[in-house]
C-alpha cells in the first residue's frame, strides 16, 4: 500500500508542474508575435523595436532599442515580467499567455 501511496503523490505532482514545463519548453511563434507586435506594441516600440523618438521625448525616457544586447540578454521571464507588470513609464500591457510567448519569441528575432 504504501508504494502506491508514494507512485500517486508522484504523478499527482508531476501534473500540477505539467503547465509550467510546457511553458518553459514553448518557445512561441514569432509570426504570430510579429503580428500582436505590430497591433499592440509597435505605436511606441515601431515596428522593428527601434522605439519612437517622439514618444521617448514626449515621456521623457529613452526607449532601449529592443534588438539590442542590453535587452537581449534579458531572460524570458524578465521579459515577460516587463511586458505584463509595465516598466518604468511602460505600463502593463494586457496579453494573453501564448501572445506573451509569442511576442517574446518575435523579439528574439530583432537580436542584432
Amino acid at each position: 500500500m504504501r508504494f502506491c501511496t508514494k507512485s500517486l503523490r508522484v504523478i499527482v505532482t508531476l501534473l500540477a508542474l505539467a503547465p509550467l514545463l510546457l511553458l518553459a519548453v514553448v518557445k512561441g511563434d514569432a509570426a504570430k508575435g510579429k503580428q500582436v507586435f505590430a497591433s499592440r506594441c509597435s505605436g511606441c516600440h515601431g515596428e522593428s523595436g527601434e522605439g519612437k523618438e517622439a514618444i521617448g521625448k514626449m515621456l521623457g525616457v529613452t526607449m532601449p532599442v529592443l534588438g539590442s544586447k542590453e535587452v537581449q540578454s534579458l531572460d524570458d521571464a524578465a521579459l515577460r515580467r516587463g511586458i505584463a507588470e509595465g516598466k518604468g513609464k511602460m505600463k502593463p500591457v494586457s496579453l494573453s499567455e501564448p501572445e506573451l510567448t509569442d511576442v517574446i519569441a518575435f523579439l528574439r528575432t530583432l537580436k542584432k
